[in-house]
């Protein structure tokens, strides 16, 4: 389980550009041909978790817990799975907000506005991986715990948007309007068209 230690606001960031840089290197820890793991040590955050492919699933979740290479925690495992039913080589993990913590009642309750926006650097290299990227909507309820994840969200749409992301869920969305999580999903779930710009729009009026 991992709690964290305190805001992030007190800790010194490791800026996405050069996360990336050292991620793209060999690793003593891990097999860096097989995986992108930014930052490449474990830490109180992480932008991104998956494998390296030509045809990957971005999943956008909430927020990490304690998942790092060849030790995927069960949400990953069954992301993983469900990316590579659909006809995807490799999934890349991001979350709308870069903070580790087990329960998401522990995140921060006010957003870090440099964790965001490194993040967001991170959301965009993932996008350029892609000529049309695919992006999984995969966080279930757990955006309503803080209102300032789905101000983060709004800036993850218009950056999908500008890149020509598709985006999809993993069947039908909840009775609360939000898309599923990936932990409870049978691995052969099929992914299904997702209107984020409708979504967002629906969120807002509510």
């Amino acid at each position: 389980m991992h709690i964290p230690k305190g805001p992030t606001a007190g800790l010194e960031l490791a800026l996405f550009e050069p996360a990336l840089q050292a991620a793209l290197q060999p690793s003593p820890d891990y097999d860096a041909a097989r995986w992108l793991y930014v930052p490449n040590t474990y830490s109180e955050y992480r932008y991104i978790l998956g494998t390296r492919g030509k045809k990957p699933l971005i999943c956008v979740g909430i927020n990490p817990s304690t998942a790092a290479p060849d030790a995927l925690d069960p949400t990953l495992q069954s992301a993983q799975r469900i990316a590579l039913a659909n006809g995807y080589d490799s999934f890349l993990m991001f979350n709308v907000y870069a903070q580790r913590a087990t329960r998401p009642d522990d995140m921060e309750h006010a957003l870090n506005p440099a964790l965001h926006a490194e993040n967001r650097k991170a959301f965009r290299y993932l996008l350029s991986l892609s000529d049309q990227p695919a992006v999984w909507a995969a966080w279930g309820n757990i955006i309503l715990k803080r209102d300032y994840l789905m101000d983060c969200m709004q800036d993850f749409a218009a950056d999908g948007k500008a890149a020509g992301a598709k985006w999809y869920t993993a069947g039908p969305l909840l009775k609360s309007g939000q898309p599923h999580h990936p932990l409870y999903l049978k691995k052969d779930t099929q992914l299904l068209d997702f209107d984020i710009d409708a979504y967002l729009c629906a969120q807002r009026a509510k």
